[in-house]
């Protein structure tokens, strides 16, 4: 029988002796997408590589993905623990094609996958294509072998139904195409009909795996238009075809989760409970529960009261909740990460953390004073024999308590209850906090470009004769020319000017010519190589051609790069005194200050903030000489450099050395640390718990 890690690594290994490189899950915080709240899918990371905004070394790739889906449009959460396949964590199992193989080689290689290496049998399994897809169908059929009567044509040309019925979408707009999902049929012993049938949702039929076929380009008209390189995108989730090849109905019965849901049983005996059903739904939940917050944790997200962190403690006191059902009286939750880490810390070692334990410690500690209170409350509302629990209700059982709403609704839903969700929105929305993180939306959402990348010369010059214009934007919109006084976007084919990235903000200065002087605010990125600058026209005019010399404000930017470097010397200080897993969440580096945001369990100490400031200075005052070197990522990662949470690396990458730091980094910095001359932390205070 496979293991469901012995799974994990055949899929991987066949699809990289089918030429597929094996990419490392990224995080399930998507640190550069923000219309995700999770990592959802294994194409995420991809995501920019189809829409032809990234290029990698590759075009084929194969992953095994880190997947959250416990909020927003993708919520699964009320569902876990009592339905055999649904979870907050679960692996997808994925193989991609950038512009390389398309749905013959797709399609043979997921069969030979599962007849020849996971052995199931080849009459066990059925497969749906697109109606209007002949192709796949042909392939199927004539050259894979499946009988016509196990292939179902699904879904329309009727646009509505597109991504239901067979028919993948990105977006209203963009890449899509057709798909093909492969079923297992558990045999007449379950109930349900084949897909595409009245009875199809029944557990009879699984689909273990969807192969999409990205063939077109949706415009706004909803006209389709061919892709000049078809992809491919797949995935199977891991629990999936592990209850498959493990010869069970359930995600819960496979390896993986017995062992978890054991130690989840002996953890709440030890906590006070007696009799524990080890088929409980609770068990379940808490079983789920567990690993979602323990990788949502190793990523770096702590619990809170706004987006993801909202998510987090919502997840973590629904299992926390659970185990107080099952007789638990104390903390028990937070013990269960190293089971978790004894289950998946090989493949993924990030979650061997003592940091990931004691976060959760210490919400369960938070939630448990609050627990048994908020529950009396909660179920001295439903004595009454109310079918409706009102929003007040459960607004105060969240703002007084800290019970997320959701966790009331579980509560209620055990007893047919309802709750008043307008109600209690009512009243979130009139007391809620309005200062949010958002993220910094620039004139470069929307902007699209197709010419050739800017060649970027900054870190040895500040001025560079003979810029040419690419392209200019005005309002948004693409033009020839501007006169002066027009606010414009202007694209240059090289540039001594850096552009915002890593939490540095883009430089300042001017273009100028005989006849025009463009004055420089900022500088962004449009696309990863495309540089953006924001430029207002002082004195004459600008067309697409001219020829410009650019010149760097010299002493915003050196002044920058202070507070840049001095962020490297900071973080490494800070993981001496704070312990390593402090990580960098964040920063913001300009001429004036920098500020510097990062992960710690509780506010710091006079003493450690004092200790921070010394350990810099002393670095400073050494005056060592800083090197950068630009290297593959594989080899930077051999030099132990830190990578920082949520920016994205393309193969090449620049190591910095500064002092006794080792970082990745595309910033600008100091050439010796003396150059920076003095560190002092002005303010130290906390975003939010943790």
């Amino acid at each position: 029988m496979f293991t469901a890690s012995e799974i994990r690594s055949t899929f991987l290994k066949f699809m990289e002796s089918k030429g597929h490189t094996i990419v490392a899950s990224s995080p399930v915080v998507p640190g550069d997408d923000p219309t995700l709240l999770f990592t959802n899918a294994g194409m995420n990371q991809f995501k920019d590589v189809y829409l032809g905004f990234d290029k990698r070394p590759y075009t084929r790739a194969t992953t095994s993905q880190k997947c959250v889906r416990a909020g927003g449009k993708h919520n699964d959460l009320e569902n876990v623990g009592y339905t055999a396949r649904h979870h907050t964590f679960f692996e997808m199992l994925g193989n991609f094609s950038f512009g390389d193989y398309f749905k013959r080689d797709a399609i043979k290689n997921a069969w030979e996958l599962l007849t020849e290496h996971f052995k199931l049998p080849p009459e066990k399994l059925w497969v749906t294509v697109y109606a209007e897809d002949d192709e796949a169908y042909n392939i199927w059929n004539k050259e894979v072998g499946i009988p016509a009567d196990r292939i179902v044509r699904i879904g329309d040309n009727k646009g509505a139904r597109f991504a239901s019925d067979n028919f993948w979408m990105m977006g209203d707009t963009g890449p899509c195409g057709p798909c093909s999902e492969i079923f297992y049929d558990h045999g007449p012993s379950v109930a349900g009909g084949p897909p595409g049938s009245p009875d199809e949702d029944g557990d009879r039929y699984m689909e273990i795996w969807n192969l999409v076929f990205m063939q077109f380009n949706r415009d706004e008209k909803g006209v389709m238009h061919k892709l000049p390189r078809p992809s491919v995108d797949t995935g199977m989730g891991l629990e999936r075809i592990s209850a498959v090849l493990q010869g069970v109905h359930s995600n819960y019965e496979i390896d993986l989760f017995q062992n978890l849901m054991k130690a989840v049983i002996d953890e709440v005996k030890a906590a006070g409970a007696e009799d524990v059903d080890p088929n409980s739904p609770s068990v379940k939940v808490i079983a789920d529960h567990i690993r979602a917050c323990t990788f949502i944790i190793a990523d770096g997200v702590v619990p809170g009261n706004e987006g993801r962190s909202y998510v987090l403690r919502r997840i973590a006191r629904r299992g926390m909740r659970h185990g107080f059902k099952l007789g638990a009286r104390k903390l028990f939750f937070s013990n269960l990460v190293k089971a978790v880490a004894k289950e998946m810390g090989d493949h993924y070692p990030e979650i061997h953390n003592p940091h990931i334990q004691e976060v959760l410690r210490q919400e369960e500690v938070r939630f448990s004073q609050t627990l048994s209170k908020g529950l009396d409350i909660l179920n001295e509302a439903l004595a009454s024999g109310t079918k409706i629990l009102g929003g007040d209700v459960a607004f105060k059982l969240h703002d007084t308590y800290g019970f997320p709403v959701d966790l009331t609704a579980d509560v209620c839903r055990e007893k047919n209850v309802s709750v008043d969700f307008e109600g209690f929105d009512a009243l979130m929305e009139k007391q809620r906090e309005q200062a949010r993180a958002k993220g910094k939306f620039k004139m470069a959402q929307g902007l699209e470009y197709e010419g050739k990348p800017t060649e970027f010369l900054g870190y040895d010059t500040l001025t560079v004769q003979a810029c040419r214009v690419e392209a200019i934007y005005k309002d948004g919109e693409l033009v020839k020319d501007a006169e002066a006084g027009d606010e414009v976007v202007v694209v240059f084919d090289r540039t001594p000017f850096y552009a915002e990235s890593g939490g540095q903000m883009g430089d300042k200065g001017t273009f100028k010519n005989k006849t025009t002087i463009l004055k420089v605010d900022d500088t962004f990125k449009i696309k990863a190589d495309v540089f953006g600058h924001m430029c207002y026209v002082a004195e004459g005019e600008v067309k697409v051609g001219d020829l410009f010399s650019a010149q760097v404000d010299e002493e915003n930017r050196e002044a920058t790069a202070r507070n840049h470097s001095v962020t490297h010397l900071m973080h490494k200080a800070l993981r001496e005194v704070l312990g390593a897993h402090v990580q960098q969440r964040g920063s913001m580096v300009n001429g004036d200050r920098t500020r510097f945001d990062f992960v710690h369990t509780s506010p710091m100490t006079r003493e450690q903030i004092n200790e921070v400031e010394d350990i810099v200075n002393k670095e400073i005052l050494r005056n060592a000489p800083t090197q950068t070197r630009v290297m593959p990522i594989d080899e930077a990662k051999k030099t132990n450099a830190v990578m920082l949470f949520g920016e994205k690396y393309g193969e090449k990458v620049r190591v910095l050395n500064i002092g006794s730091s080792c970082e990745l980094c595309g910033g600008t910095h100091v050439q010796r640390t003396g150059d920076i001359g003095m560190f002092k932390i002005i303010s130290e205070s906390g975003i939010s718990a943790g």
